[in-house]
């Protein structure tokens, strides 16, 4: 494949589908919108506008386990990621089997002018067949998590990406990269979503260093970052990333082979 840094990172946690409101006409200045607002938002939304653009190029599919540490426990999951492209868009499903014998499958749709969709389904079975899934709202997928892990359904779609409110707030280095950071709002926050996300954009690769997201009181809720990559034809290709909750002691960690 031809992913750098950069899209293998956004690939891995699946790429998001644009916003209406992320349309070109919408962006870089249709009528009554971008006049209302600042540089610094028009620039976040040109920048989001971009990340939802990028997309793989070929079916992938990715064998791997998800290690999640809940205070003094521990237990590691094997899952498979697979991208599939589509006419209009493209694909990527996640099948975890927990060790209940339960086996959860999540899809996340990207459609080139559509907003994400989210498929989600669980089954107790003794056998490697995967549960049938049902198309679920936004909203319920970012209170769901994926395998008990600490990655929301709507985390593995970056769903905030998605958002309308984008802002950049500053350039500054992290991860001895140099960084564009970005703020997204939630339009509506309530219960156990995000009320915003900061991420650390790499100005190279466009991919993700860092990412906090914050609870519907403002608080630090969790904080995500990749955390080792393998070159392979001159690309970096990330083999694991990290979730780390930091209000409950729990952080989860998946490793991609």
């Amino acid at each position: 494949m031809k992913f750098r840094f950069g899209r293998l990172v956004r690939s891995q946690f699946l790429r998001l589908a644009l916003l209406a409101v992320m349309s070109p006409a919408g962006v870089v200045g249709a009528a009554g919108t971008t006049n209302l607002l600042s540089n610094a938002e028009i620039d976040g939304r040109n920048l989001a506008y971009n990340l939802c653009l990028a997309e793989p190029d070929q079916n992938l599919k990715l064998a791997g386990f998800a290690q999640i540490h809940r205070g003094r426990s521990y237990k590691q999951l094997s899952l498979t990621s697979e991208i599939t492209l589509l006419p209009d868009g493209w694909q990527a499903a996640y099948t975890a089997k927990l060790d209940s014998g339960e086996v959860q499958r999540l899809i996340v749709t990207h459609g080139t002018n559509s907003p994400n969709r989210y498929w989600f389904g669980s089954a107790v079975i003794a056998s490697n067949d995967i549960p049938g899934v049902h198309e679920i709202s936004a909203a319920t997928a970012e209170t769901n998590s994926f395998a008990q892990s600490d990655f929301t359904l709507t985390d593995l779609g970056l769903e905030f990406f998605h958002w309308p409110g984008q802002k950049i707030l500053k350039h500054e280095m992290r991860r001895s990269r140099a960084c564009k950071v970005l703020e997204s709002i939630h339009p509506d926050p309530a219960g156990a979503g995000y009320s915003r996300v900061v991420s650390w954009v790499d100005n190279e690769t466009l991919g993700i260093v860092e990412a906090l997201a914050y609870d519907a009181n403002g608080r630090l809720l969790k904080d995500f970052s990749p955390k080792s990559f393998k070159k392979v034809n001159g690309n970096y290709r990330i083999e694991s990333m990290l979730m780390e909750n930091v209000q409950t002691d729990s952080r989860t960690r998946l490793e991609f082979d």
